[in-house]
């Protein structure tokens, strides 16, 4: 879906410009329908906001935050935007996109598969191996006995 917004189309474009080296590294995963044919698009314009990566047909939105994110408000507020637009958002750390990219991918292929559940927030830190998401998140699901994950926002089970 394309705008004819100037502003919102430059402002995309410039964040596209200058990607992250973990924005770089997992869109390298997901461009051309690599990742199980679902097209993702990078710093998709949604309301007032930019999403990292959204999967429009699926709905899914994939945010990949640096440590400026630990608590964020701003991000709350956010993904309740996102939320009652329809999307469910998952949020990764750059570092996990960096070092454990596999395991990104494979929670997104969760997400995508319909494998995930809403999640609900916690204020101890994330433990466990793998890709995690926020900070402030904590969750399992087994899908395939025991396997751990996260749980995904905004998606209705």
């Amino acid at each position: 879906m394309r705008t004819t917004d100037l502003p919102t189309t430059a402002r995309a474009q410039s964040l596209r410009a200058v990607p992250t080296d973990a924005e770089r590294k997992l869109w390298l995963r997901l461009r051309d329908r690599r990742l199980n044919g679902a097209k993702f698009v990078r710093q998709a314009p949604v309301g007032p906001y930019f999403a990292d990566f959204a999967c429009r047909a699926s709905k899914l939105i994939v945010e990949l935050d640096g440590s400026q994110h630990v608590d964020s408000a701003y991000d709350a507020k956010r993904d309740a935007f996102l939320a009652a637009q329809g999307y469910a958002v998952l949020r990764f750390w750059n570092a996990d996109v960096l070092v454990a990219i596999d395991g990104v991918c494979e929670t997104i292929l969760a997400a995508l598969d319909g494998r995930l559940e809403p999640f609900e927030r916690f204020k101890a830190p994330t433990t466990g191996v793998g890709a995690a998401p926020h900070p402030a998140l904590r969750a399992t699901f087994s899908p395939r006995g025991g396997e751990k994950g996260i749980f995904l926002q905004g998606l209705e089970t």
